[in-house]
Formats: C-alpha cells, sequence, structure tokens
C-alpha cells in the first residue's frame, strides 16, 4: 500500500515513483452504492494542468469533481456550475490569484498564508495530504512531474483506477486504502 501521507518535498523525485506497484488491468466492476457513483472514475484517469488549483489541490482526486450529480470542474473550472462552497473559496479568490499575478500560491509573497495553513493542516490531518507538500514539489519540480506522481500516488493498486482523497477506499473497487 502506498504512503498516501508522504511528504513529497522531503523526497528526491526519483524515489518517489518506486513507493507504488505498477498498474494492473481491472476486472473490477463499479461500485453501486448510490453514494459513490464512480462515473467519472470510469472515464478516464488523466489529470490535466487545469485541475491542479492555486493552492495545489489536485482536484482530479475531489469527491465533488468525481460525483455525477452537480459535479465541479475543479477550482479553474465554470464558477456557474461550482457548488457555492467552490465559488467562494478564499485562497482560489484572493486578490494575486484573481488578477492572474500568480498561477499558485507559492509564487505570492506572503505563501504560506494562514487561510493556506489552515487548509493545509486540515487535509494533512484528515486525508494524509498536504497542500504546501503539493505546492513544494510543483515548484521544485514542475507541473507535469507532480502530475506523472499523483497519478502514482493516487492511483488504487487493486484496479488501477484514481483514488478520492476524500474517501478511505476506492469509488471503483472498494479497495480500502487508508
Amino acid at each position: 500500500m502506498p504512503n498516501h501521507g508522504l511528504h513529497l518535498a522531503a523526497l528526491p523525485a526519483p524515489q518517489v515513483s518506486s513507493l507504488v506497484a505498477p498498474k494492473r488491468r481491472s476486472r473490477c466492476k463499479p461500485l453501486q452504492d448510490a453514494n459513490m457513483t464512480p462515473g467519472r472514475w470510469t472515464k478516464t484517469n488523466v489529470i490535466r494542468t487545469t485541475l491542479i488549483a492555486p493552492c495545489g489541490m489536485n482536484c482530479r482526486l475531489c469527491f465533488a469533481y468525481t460525483r455525477d450529480k452537480k459535479a465541479c470542474p475543479g477550482c479553474r473550472g465554470d464558477d456557474s456550475v461550482k457548488p457555492k462552497t467552490r465559488v467562494t473559496c478564499r485562497i482560489k479568490n484572493c486578490e494575486k490569484i484573481g488578477r492572474g499575478k500568480v498561477r499558485y500560491c507559492f509564487s505570492c509573497d506572503r505563501f504560506p498564508c494562514d487561510r493556506l495553513n489552515h487548509l493545509d493542516e486540515r487535509y494533512r490531518t484528515k486525508y494524509g495530504m498536504s497542500m504546501i507538500d503539493n505546492l513544494a514539489h510543483i515548484k521544485k519540480f514542475g507541473i507535469r512531474h507532480f502530475i506523472r506522481n499523483e497519478k502514482e500516488r493516487w492511483t488504487c493498486l487493486e484496479c488501477g483506477q484514481l483514488i478520492c482523497v476524500h474517501k478511505p477506499q476506492c469509488l471503483f473497487c472498494g479497495h480500502k486504502w487508508r
């Protein structure tokens, strides 16, 4: 099982990929639980650069993105179809990001700000991932390397689908990963 609480900034890039077993072809059938429909999971395992939020969140791993009903398009997506909590996010709506002065929070002179520290603490505690570590990885190795690493880090070892960071089991096959 991969270490999903891994602090990426502490590891050199080549060691990270060695932590994940090779992908296996899926023979699993999707879960039938209405609360955990894997509709978006089965469409594609692609993580586009536009799905990496300014705070370092990989929106592709967010439960709001994966659901079939009223799915969120990601932090950088169209606000008219997002849940209200995503539209009013104070990090996404920060004046420097809103004006296009910075693409990621690490470029800000106030990095990490209190809002990002609070979000990072919550995600470290509840989900075993760090926005600040994600941003450090992007800054050091680039967005493409970060995305490759995310695919390896968050792939279910049982079925090969991407895992939702907010759920303790794969939405596709039910494999418990934390």
